[in-house]
C-alpha cells in the first residue's frame, strides 16, 4: 500500500486575519497582527467573549475564549473589533474554492481548517513540501492573510504539524519524525487531550507525549477507556481516519447562540429569544438545502453553569415555526426559572431537503409555513435581515434576529473507535 500524502491547512488566526483582510480591501492600511487586538463581542452589551487575538496581545496574557472583561485585565489598551461573520464565512469559502482547483479531495474540518489528500499529485504538483510553500504564499498574495501549513502521511500528523511554530509557517511531521519533535511536547499539546484528560494523565506521572506514547496501553484504558486506547495509538502518531469529502451534508448540524445583555427570568422573554436563535439558524438549513431531526436547546445561568436538553421529531424539517415550537416546548420543560445568561440552539441528524414528505405529526399548515419561510428569506437576502420583522418583537425591545457566527458542526476527524 503506498504511502499517502496529507495536507492539513489552518489559517493563521483565522478571524482577526480575515477581518484585517477585509479593512486593507477597503483602503484601511492598519495591520491588525501587529497592534494589541481581538475579535470579540459587544462590552457594553455583555456581548461575547476573544475569538481571535493577534500575536502582540498573546504575549500580553490575552487568550482565545476569555471574557472580554478578562482580556481587558490583561491588556487595558486592547482594541477590540466586533466581529464580521458574513466576511469570515465568505473568506473561508474562497479559501477552499481555491484548494479544491489542486485536488477534489479536499476534507473540512471547520471554518478555518482543512485537510487536502494530495496523493497521487506529484506528477502534477512536484515535490509536496515545495508546493506547500508555494500555495502559502499563493494564499498570502492572493487573499493577503497568512496560513500554517501541515504535511505528513496521515490527518492527525499533518494537523500535529501545523500547530507547530506559527504563523505563516510550513512544517512536516513523518512518522520517522515523531520521537524527535512530537514526543517531546506537553502531553497537552496532543489532538485529543483536554483539559481533564491531561489532569488524569499527569497524576499517573505522564507530562509528555513521548511519555504517553511509553506508557503501557492497559493501564490507559483501565484510567480513560477507549479514550485513552485512542490518544495512545495518536501519541504514536497512528491514525486510522478516514478521509471523507462531504458533499451534500457540509457540516452535521446547525446551531446559533447568544451572551444576552440582561439576564433572563421571565418565559415569554425566554421564548421571544428562543425565536430569534431558531429564526437564523432554520434560513442556514434552508440555505443549505438540509433538514433536521433533532432539536436542542441550552442555557448558562448567572453562574455560568450550562443546561441542556434534546430531542428526536418523528420527522425531518427546516420550517422554522416548526422548529421554533419544538424547541419551546422542550425549554419549557426543563427550564427551573433560574437567571439565563446565555442561550442557544442545535439542529442535528441533517438531511437534504430536496425531497419532502408530509408526516402524520406534522402541522397541516406546514406547506404553507413552508412558503412563507421562503418568502421571508427572500426578502431579507435582497433587503437585509431586519427588512421583515415578526410583529411580537415591535415593542418588546429585544433583536428580531440573534446569534454570532454560526455555531455549525463541521465533520471532525474520523476514528475506528
Amino acid at each position: 500500500m503506498s504511502k499517502k500524502n496529507i495536507m492539513h491547512l489552518d489559517v493563521n488566526s483565522a478571524f482577526l486575519s480575515w477581518h484585517g483582510a477585509y479593512l486593507r480591501q477597503l483602503g484601511q492600511e492598519d495591520d491588525l497582527m501587529n497592534i494589541p487586538c481581538v475579535i470579540g463581542g459587544n462590552e457594553k452589551k455583555r456581548h461575547g467573549i476573544v475569538l481571535a487575538k493577534s500575536i502582540p496581545a498573546k504575549k500580553r496574557g490575552v487568550k482565545t475564549g476569555q471574557s472580554l472583561m478578562e482580556a481587558r485585565q490583561h491588556c487595558p489598551d486592547l482594541k477590540v473589533i466586533p466581529p464580521r461573520y458574513d466576511v469570515y464565512v465568505k473568506a473561508s469559502q474562497a479559501l477552499i474554492e481555491l484548494l479544491k482547483t489542486y485536488t477534489p479531495k479536499v476534507d473540512v474540518f471547520s471554518i478555518d481548517e482543512c485537510f487536502m489528500d494530495m496523493t497521487g499529485t506529484e506528477g502534477i504538483h512536484g515535490d509536496l513540501l515545495t508546493f506547500a510553500f508555494s500555495l502559502k504564499e499563493k494564499i498570502k498574495n492572493d487573499f493577503g492573510y497568512t496560513v500554517n501549513i501541515g504535511l505528513s502521511e496521515n490527518k492527525l500528523l499533518a494537523k500535529q504539524a501545523s500547530e507547530f511554530e506559527k504563523p505563516d509557517r510550513v512544517h512536516t511531521l513523518y512518522p520517522s519524525e515523531i520521537e524527535t519533535k512530537l514526543w517531546p511536547l506537553p502531553v497537552g499539546e496532543l489532538f485529543m487531550v483536554g483539559t481533564k484528560t491531561r489532569a488524569k494523565l499527569k497524576k499517573i506521572g505522564i507530562e509528555t507525549i513521548g511519555d504517553l506514547a511509553k506508557t503501557d496501553r492497559g493501564l490507559l484504558k483501565s484510567l480513560l477507556k477507549s479514550h485513552g486506547e485512542l490518544i495512545h495509538d495518536y501519541a504514536r502518531g497512528i491514525d486510522q481516519s478516514g478521509f471523507e469529502v462531504v458533499q451534500a451534508l457540509l457540516f452535521k448540524g446547525v446551531g446559533n447562540g447568544s451572551t444576552l445583555p440582561f439576564d433572563v427570568e421571565d418565559l415569554d422573554v425566554a421564548g421571544k429569544i428562543i425565536f430569534s436563535l431558531v429564526e437564523s439558524a432554520a434560513k442556514r438549513l434552508r440555505e443549505a438545502c438540509l433538514q433536521a431531526q433533532v432539536i436542542s436547546v441550552g442555557f448558562k445561568d448567572e453562574e455560568f453553569m450550562y443546561l441542556a436538553r434534546q430531542r428526536k421529531l418523528p420527522y425531518h424539517t427546516s420550517c422554522t415555526q416548526d422548529l421554533y415550537i419544538q424547541t419551546y416546548q422542550l425549554f419549557v420543560e426543563f427550564w427551573d426559572g433560574r437567571p439565563i445568561r446565555h442561550m442557544n440552539v442545535r439542529f442535528t441528524e441533517l438531511c437534504p431537503s430536496k425531497e419532502k414528505q408530509m408526516h402524520l405529526f406534522q402541522s397541516q399548515q406546514i406547506q404553507k409555513m413552508d412558503h412563507l419561510d421562503a418568502t421571508i428569506d427572500a426578502i431579507r437576502k435582497k433587503y437585509g435581515v431586519e427588512a421583515i420583522v415578526r410583529g411580537t418583537y415591535l415593542e418588546s425591545g429585544l433583536r428580531p434576529i440573534l446569534g454570532g457566527y454560526p455555531d455549525d458542526e463541521y465533520p471532525n476527524m474520523r476514528s475506528i473507535l
